[in-house]
């Protein structure tokens, strides 16, 4: 087995190389706006590193989000592409799962959190590093404050809204080394993992301008 996985739901652009039993090389930079540009080359970074060739990749994994529209759809598009030009199977993971079990929490209940901008989160609470207990979802933080309260925090989500996530534990982004982990542990116990579908949650930002004038040829 040779996962390569990505993620580029959150600011973080990231990219690991998993053999089936550890990591054996990972990439992370942190720049929102430079998703598609940061992306390829991590990845040429972490094949280097690794002394291994595109081709002996045997499987992709995508971190599915949540996450805003453009970032998102860099590593979705990415991960499929390779899958078909290597024509191998790409799996999907729940960017906030791939940070639950990043975190250093023993036991749980406990709440991730991301940043998901126009003063929201994407946010879900966990029983464990591998059990979901609800979510994914979009909120405002002052909306949930009742439904976390007395939970700890994982997530740059968290970081920003102390009143809402007094207790905020690491990590702060997702790695690409959590989700190989978690992936390559799900399929090795014979677990199905997501289709690579991206988590939105809510519309694009972008919009189609009202009154928007169509000109038809004469």
């Amino acid at each position: 087995m040779l996962l390569l996985a990505l993620d580029t739901a959150t600011p973080a652009v990231t990219v690991a190389l998993h053999d089936g039993t550890d990591v054996v090389a990972s990439s992370s930079q942190v720049d929102a706006r430079r998703h598609g540009e940061l992306l390829l080359p991590a990845v040429d970074r972490v094949l280097a590193a690794a002394g291994a060739k595109l081709d002996a990749v045997t499987g992709i994994v995508v971190g599915t989000g949540p996450g805003p529209y453009t970032g998102l759809r860099v590593g979705l598009m990415t991960a499929d592409t390779f899958g078909l030009a290597l024509g191998v199977p790409v799996h999907g993971v729940c960017t906030l799962d791939g940070l639950a079990y990043a975190a250093d929490m023993t036991k749980g209940p406990f709440v991730v959190a991301t940043d998901a901008r126009r003063k929201e989160v994407y946010w879900a609470t966990y029983a464990d590093s591998r059990t979901r207990l609800t979510g994914p979802a979009v909120d405002r933080p002052a909306d949930i404050a009742e439904r976390v309260a007395g939970l700890p925090a994982v997530g740059a989500g968290a970081l920003l809204y102390p009143d809402t996530f007094p207790d905020v534990h690491e990590p702060e982004h997702v790695s690409a080394a959590a989700l190989a982990s978690l992936a390559a542990a799900k399929l090795a116990a014979g677990e199905e993992l997501d289709e690579p579908r991206p988590l939105y949650l809510r519309r694009p930002d972008a919009q189609v301008p009202k009154n928007y004038k169509v000109v038809t040829p004469k």
